[in-house]
């Protein structure tokens, strides 16, 4: 096995990598990587004790400069000169040239957690378990500490997730008498009864969001990857099992029947579909209802209309609850200071004055269980969705019981590979399990190309 042609591999997949759904915020200047007890220059934030090290950090949040300044005014032993380089491919591409010289790259960044292993491979990030992990582990659940891990090694601190749920327009479902559906097939059956009274398509299923239908068939008892850096070398690949395929052919069943529609989702005119009631569900993360009402949804004729219910299950008796997206703060491998980088990396969206601000402006849904468990928290109101308790009722439960899932080293290809075969599923030119086959073969024969043993 070629150990250099891994990295390289790994290289050219960060360059590829693309915006996530959970990311926020936008550009921002370029910083340098001074850190450990060097003085760092072109802070987007002003330093207030300037005799303390300096730990370097690139993020994207819209509240990070609340964030940083409530960190370094509470720290005695380190502050944050944080800078905002841009979010997804416009930071990974930098971080990719930084790590490619060997110098560039800040102490601590944000990333995806889907990242985290693309990076890992190039001995770009630390293993900070010995920086004070024991400390700090009590306060996030597993499943979020499976997601930033690769094996036993956790390369990054949790910042935020994406538990999964159901969001529908109240209205519609009032105006054609229906009541949630608590599985996937009374999903069905709710989306025909709609289309047979001349209602709306009842969701969407899209081509562009790989990582949702990856979740729904993880829900399904998919389990796509199996990766262990002990043996970086190989890695298992299980695209084709039958939970995916039956996920692939539900979906594509419902579209074929017209009941639900296929419109890539990011879009203008996905979201005029959501404001103006072309789509009776939006199955989507805790995100959604701060991306919806940044894009102006919840905010015209269509306020209080939404609501939200729990995911619907396979099998309601073994229910399993999935994620999509979610960030965290990872030390590299270029911090001068690894266990200070790992300080500003625990600390960092740890206090409650940052949690708070977090999820009152919904800006990010918390995996933090000081926030979790905060009964201001659980007992919102969300104005979103009309005074529902929602995080009560349906996120919280959600993200306590996820229990985590496995990243690939390529997943940008993957999710590229799926993007395709979905596609082909949309406009009929193969059957859910027919695309499942083929994604097997080609995610399979990208991995072995590039020097991977494949299971």
């Amino acid at each position: 096995m070629n150990n250099k042609r891994l990295l390289t591999a790994a290289a050219v997949l960060a360059a590829a990598t693309t915006l996530a759904a959970c990311s926020s915020g936008g550009g921002g200047g370029g910083g340098t990587a001074s850190g450990g007890g060097g003085g760092a220059s072109n802070c987007t934030n002003t330093i207030p004790k300037k005799n303390l090290p300096v730990v370097t950090m690139w993020g994207w949040y819209p509240n990070m400069q609340l964030v940083v300044d409530n960190f370094n005014k509470q720290n005695a032993e380190v502050q944050v000169c944080w800078t905002n380089v841009g979010q997804g491919s416009d930071e990974y591409d930098k971080f990719q040239t930084a790590i490619s010289a060997g110098t560039g790259a800040p102490d601590v960044i944000m990333i995806e957690m889907d990242r985290i292993p693309t990076f890992q491979i190039q001995k770009a990030l630390v293993d900070i378990r010995k920086f004070g992990f024991d400390a700090v582990k009590a306060d996030y659940g597993a499943g979020a500490w499976k997601d930033v891990s690769i094996g036993d090694a956790v390369y990054g601190v949790p910042v935020d997730g994406g538990p999964m749920a159901m969001i529908y327009r109240k209205d519609i479902f009032d105006k054609y008498d229906i009541k949630p559906p608590k599985t996937w097939a009374e999903y069905e059956q709710a989306a025909q009864k709609m289309k047979d009274a001349g209602g709306p398509q009842f969701g969407d299923f899209a081509a562009n969001v790989s990582a949702l239908t990856m979740a729904l068939q993880i829900q399904k008892g998919a389990s796509p990857f199996t990766y262990d850096p002990a043996q970086q070398s190989t890695i298992g690949i299980k695209l084709n099992d039958q939970a995916s395929k039956d996920v692939l052919d539900y979906w594509g069943n419902l579209a074929k029947k017209g009941l639900v529609g296929t419109q890539d989702q990011f879009t203008p005119e996905y979201i005029s579909g959501v404001i103006n009631g072309k789509y009776a569900t939006y199955i989507s993360a805790a995100w959604a209802p701060g991306y919806l009402t940044g894009a102006g949804v919840g905010k015209g004729e269509d306020t209080g209309k939404f609501a939200v219910a729990p995911l619907p299950q396979w099998d309601p008796a073994n229910p399993v609850q999935v994620n999509w997206g979610g960030s965290a703060f990872s030390v590299t491998s270029q911090a001068k200071n690894p266990e200070l980088a790992a300080k500003v990396a625990y600390g960092l969206y740890a206090d409650k004055e940052s949690l708070t601000d977090g999820w009152t402006n919904q800006i990010i849904f918390p995996l933090n269980l000081k926030a979790l468990n905060d009964p201001e928290f659980i007992n919102l109101k969300v104005a979103f969705f009309g005074g529902q308790q929602a995080n009560k009722e349906v996120y919280v439960p959600a993200a306590s019981a996820y229990q985590g899932m496995t990243y690939s080293p390529f997943g940008q290809y993957y999710f590229d590979a799926m993007t395709k075969q979905v596609s082909a599923v949309i406009d009929g030119s193969v059957t859910g399990a027919q695309a499942a086959d083929k994604l097997q073969e080609d995610v399979a024969a990208y991995a072995k190309e590039q020097g991977f043993t494949v299971q």
